[in-house]
């Protein structure tokens, strides 16, 4: 017997986490939550004021996030940057290490144009580079699927939905 699918759907801010997270939960008949919900209050604030988060601001929300897919019945899927290996294995050893990433990949120029047409979201525009600065990008030995955000919301839930039946 399988266990339940745990999936991080991962990315820069503004790579769609929530709308595409959200989605193939739905899909999937998958609990999802969003990882900005799990922040810290301190982390949600230092964000706001356009201060990007360090090692030791993200720990206990990595540690948030790990635990909230290992408490999990179900199938369930996280949203969560996880920009670096290292905070990808915080949450693999309290999740599990068949936890999947979802990497939303996509380029600085479609993400910054996303991000600036958002409205309501704390993470300021300024704070993209940083972003991109972290991001170290799945590697081939991590259980890892990659799919290029540029493109309409119904193909890209049809590729992950795809390509998620096709390593269960």
């Amino acid at each position: 017997m399988n266990e339940p699918l745990k999936l991080i759907v991962m990315g820069v801010a503004g790579a769609g986490k929530s709308t595409v997270g959200a989605a193939v939960a739905k899909a999937l008949g998958a609990a999802y939550f969003d990882g900005d919900d799990l922040h810290p209050r301190a982390n949600i604030q230092k964000m706001s004021e356009g201060i990007p988060l360090d090692d030791e601001d993200r720990a206990p929300w990595l540690r948030k996030v790990g635990e909230t897919l290992a408490q999990a019945s179900g199938p369930t899927l996280v949203g969560c940057s996880a920009l670096k290996r290292r905070y990808r294995d915080i949450i693999r050893e309290l999740a599990g290490e068949r936890t999947l990433f979802l990497f939303l990949c996509g380029s600085r120029e479609i993400i910054k144009d996303r991000m600036a047409r958002r409205e309501g979201h704390y993470m300021p525009l300024s704070l993209l580079d940083s972003q991109f600065r972290d991001l170290e990008p799945p590697e081939s030995d991590e259980n890892a699927i990659v799919v290029d955000i540029d493109q309409p919301l119904d193909r890209l839930l049809d590729e992950i939905v795809a390509k998620l039946s096709a390593c269960r």
